[in-house]
């Protein structure tokens, strides 16, 4: 049996909210006192109007010093209540903004420690969702709402004292409406079909923000073929399905909140006739007529409070949800960390009977990419990996970095498995090249340090020398400080693709994987890049992949790939000449060289 039961909801979030509890505490009293003050100016109106129905008969007879004391009692009171508040509002925003800061960072860093089979199985909008609007709910909620909710719960309970200390019976009255009104907002906001609406809002929101990075992304095929967001039919489903969503909702909570608000709002209505009643009892007693004439002034007011109170708690249910959804996150296991690491020697690269297979634990489909991977990319040599899309390729470059976990056989580095080697140590160990290239939006320099942090201004020129993208970068605005996407500024896809290659010649690691690096470059830059990485290649293995054959001729062994299989291993010379997929990819190659467009 589990005795550590999961802490759900506001007890997760304030078990999340650490040492930041303190300032919470400190808010939520000093809010408590400012209920308290601002009902000061309620109590002197009280006073002031029993003075004056004590007095009614003889005007002069009232005491106009004390009904001043009053006034300034009232308005000492209004002036501290808003002092407080607003000491209160400042240590609840400090304590928001640092547990946020805390979140996104934890986040941020546990993502990081995540497998890419967890990014390739969840929606960049639903992280993206739940990074910044779910977190800045968080922020709202701990900033505005828990004070919020400490004032109201103090200026109620403060209030119903009050009333208690004035007339007992009049009090049972406001008491059983504020009752029978909470309670059908609680069965409205708080019950099970409510948690099922929150979670399918949620739900909701996540896809149609996925839906919609999409479709940002889709834009310029959107408007080549003339479609709009209707023809996007999966974004167009998405805020349909939301539009359904939020109008079943409407219709779901209208007849109670009617009821609610009807009622809340018809106090006076139940105050009158009690208050009548009770007068009738005792027609001498002007106190008596003065309480009733407070309530029915301040009756109605205890409606503001119980209204707030309300809409607070249908806040706890989104900080509720949107909690569940960042815990779903953290509870993703990361990558394990070995417990003794171990440090390589040597830096060869060794597939041994290496199967993999990418699985989708939403749809529960698993699609086999490797099969029994046997190979060496020994130290010193380029080791090619060329193939038909969809071989695998790609799969066998994301397993060196252990991106993903092999499930049979082992990846090994200097003859240690790579799940033996620390993450820190092995991401110093492997640079890598995207097929997809990623440029930050910062200045050329920066993203070009970010392959060496450390590195002085002249090793970045010299690696973007090397890597052939010294000279455009020059052309630009502001040089090496140019802004990518400031006033217009934006790289070709070969450009992009040679600042990447810069970034990974500055890391210098011992092992370089190249997935496609030459892909966006025209001939003239093909060779310029190929002769900067001969000469980075001496005592580092190189793993370069390929669909343009001519760019690995020069390779020591060319490995094909086919489903997933390796079916060739070799030079190019015996490789092209040899009847197998590698000579067919390569006629093909060359014969696409003669293809031309026919006007008949």
């Amino acid at each position: 049996m589990d005795k550590t039961k999961k802490k759900e909801g506001l007890s997760r979030l304030f078990e999340i909210a650490g040492q930041k509890k303190g300032l919470l505490f400190l808010a939520g009293l000093l809010s408590a006192g400012s209920a308290v003050c601002m009902l000061v100016p309620y109590w002197a109106v009280y006073e002031v109007l029993k003075e004056l129905l004590t007095h009614g008969a003889s005007p002069a007879s009232v005491d106009g010093a004390g009904m001043i004391r009053w006034g300034w009692i009232a308005f000492c009171g209004l002036i501290g209540g808003l002092v407080l508040l607003y000491a209160a509002l400042m240590f609840s925003h400090v304590a928001a903004f640092r547990i946020l800061y805390g979140l996104r960072v934890r986040l941020s860093e546990h993502i990081g420690k995540l497998s890419l089979g967890y990014l390739n199985n969840t929606s960049t909008g639903a992280i993206k969702k739940t990074m910044e609007q779910n977190i800045e709910k968080i922020e709202g909620f701990i900033a505005h709402t828990i004070p919020d909710l400490v004032n109201v719960v103090a200026t109620v309970v403060v209030m119903l004292v009050i009333f208690f200390s004035l007339d007992t019976w009049l009090t049972v009255v406001c008491l059983a409406v504020v009752l029978v009104s909470f309670a059908l907002q609680f069965s409205n906001f708080m019950g099970k079909k409510a948690r099922e609406f929150m979670s399918i809002y949620y739900d909701a929101q996540e896809k149609m923000s996925a839906s919609a990075v999409q479709y940002v992304r889709g834009m310029p095929v959107v408007k080549i073929f003339g479609q709009s967001v209707r023809s996007f039919r999966q974004f167009n489903a998405e805020i349909q399905a939301y539009k359904t969503f939020a109008l079943k909702c409407c219709d779901t909570y209208q007849n109670g909140m009617i009821a609610f608000t009807v009622l809340l709002n018809s106090m006076v209505t139940f105050i009158l006739p009690v208050g009548i009643l009770l007068i009738q009892g005792n027609p001498q007693s002007l106190a008596l007529a003065t309480v009733w004439l407070f309530f029915i002034i301040m009756g109605p007011g205890v409606a503001s409070p119980i209204y707030k109170l309300t809409f607070l708690g249908g806040n706890t249910k989104e900080i509720d949800e949107g909690v569940a959804r960042i815990d779903r996150i953290l509870e993703k296991k990361p990558v394990p960390e070995p417990e003794r690491p171990e440090v390589p020697q040597s830096y060869e690269v060794e597939f041994r009977h290496v199967s993999f297979s990418y699985e989708n634990t939403e749809q529960g489909t698993r699609t086999e990419a490797l099969r029994d991977v046997c190979f060496t990319a020994p130290q010193g040599r380029i080791t090619a990996l060329v193939g038909p899309s969809g071989s695998g390729k790609s799969t066998v470059a994301n397993l060196i970095p252990r991106f993903w976990d092999v499930e049979q056989g082992e990846v090994l580095i200097g003859g240690v498995n790579i799940r033996n080697i620390a993450t820190p140590q092995l991401m110093d160990t492997v640079s890598f090249v995207f097929q997809d290239t990623f440029l930050f939006y910062d200045t050329l320099y920066e993203n070009i340090a970010v392959g060496s942090p450390a590195a002085t201004k002249e090793t970045v020129v010299a690696a973007a020398k090397a890597a052939q993208c010294h000279e455009f970068i020059e052309r630009l605005p502001q040089g090496y400080e140019t802004r990518i996407g400031d006033e217009g500024v934006y790289l070709s896809g070969g450009e992009a693709q040679r600042v990447c290659v810069a970034r990974a010649i500055l890391k210098n690691a011992p092992i370089l994987v190249l997935d496609e690096a030459t892909a966006f470059a025209d001939p003239e830059n093909e060779y310029k890049m190929q002769q900067a990485l001969q000469s980075l290649i001496k005592g580092k293995t190189v793993i370069i992949i390929a669909h343009r054959l001519s760019s690995i001729v020069s390779a020591d062994n060319i490995v094909v790939l086919q489903q997933g299989r390796i079916v060739q291993q070799g030079r190019h010379d015996d490789l092209s000449v040899a009847e197998g997929l590698y000579k067919n990819m390569w006629d093909a190659y060359t014969s696409a060289y003669h293809w031309k467009l026919n006007k008949n």
